[in-house]
């Protein structure tokens, strides 16, 4: 089996390499935004050939039971910044690539894995030797790094159900559905839009708690190999 892990940023990139040396475990940095993380994704499967594809890193988050560590895993994804009209077909919906899904959904297998990870006990690299707090729900993403309540309250209102958003993951799902290769998306809440102030609290989860946040993504890639 081959997995091949895509990360956005040189930070997330560092941490993740440090906790793999696998041979049949590629991660690489694809860089900020939906077009280079399609480019990312692609280069992965044409390169790679990995059997799934995972996306890592942080994202804001979003709900009452949203909290700063908590991990947002995609069961579905989709864009907060896509539309494409009603001209030509009154079909397509808002975040929605006309002719594509309108939602693109978690594969079952690594779904299933990923909500297991919540029964992880003595979990290696963790500050208490527990797993954070596993959050299964939909991530919106598009280009924009939201730094301020009013940008988070119109994506929240097209999409109240979103429990993270981020700046590539649906686009790494869009490229994974189109080459028939599995995906899923772990972000861990870095900050939370609606109660945050001038992205202070992001800026304080790389200062203070991010070192402890991706060992999620790496017990669920031991957890998936062990079940093959």
């Amino acid at each position: 089996m081959k997995i091949g892990i895509i990360v956005a940023m040189d930070k997330e990139l560092r941490q993740l390499q440090s906790l793999f040396n696998n041979v049949d475990v590629r991660v690489v940095k694809c860089g900020i935004g939906k077009v280079n993380a399609a480019l990312g994704a692609q280069r992965m499967i044409n390169e790679f050939h990995p059997d799934y594809i995972i996306s890592s890193g942080c994202a804001g988050g979003n709900g009452d039971d949203v909290n700063i560590q908590d991990v947002v895993v995609s069961s579905e994804l989709c864009y907060h910044d896509v539309y494409c009209g009603t001209a030509i077909d009154n079909t397509t919906v808002y975040g929605q690539v006309q002719g594509l899904p309108v939602r693109y959904q978690a594969d079952a297998k690594l779904m299933e894995t990923a909500i297991g990870l919540s029964k992880c006990k003595d979990c290696p690299g963790t500050e208490s030797g527990l797993m954070p707090r596993i959050i299964p729900g939909l991530i919106v993403t598009g280009d924009w790094f939201v730094d301020t309540k009013d940008k988070m309250r119109e994506i929240i209102g097209h999409f109240p159900e979103a429990k993270a958003v981020d700046m590539e993951s649906c686009a790494i799902a869009q490229t994974c559905y189109i080459n028939k290769v599995p995906f899923i998306s772990f972000r861990v809440v870095s900050d939370i839009p609606l109660r945050d102030t001038d992205a202070s609290q992001y800026h304080d989860f790389w200062n203070t708690v991010a070192d402890r946040s991706f060992h999620v993504t790496k017990t669920f890639v031991e957890n998936l190999m062990k079940s093959e």
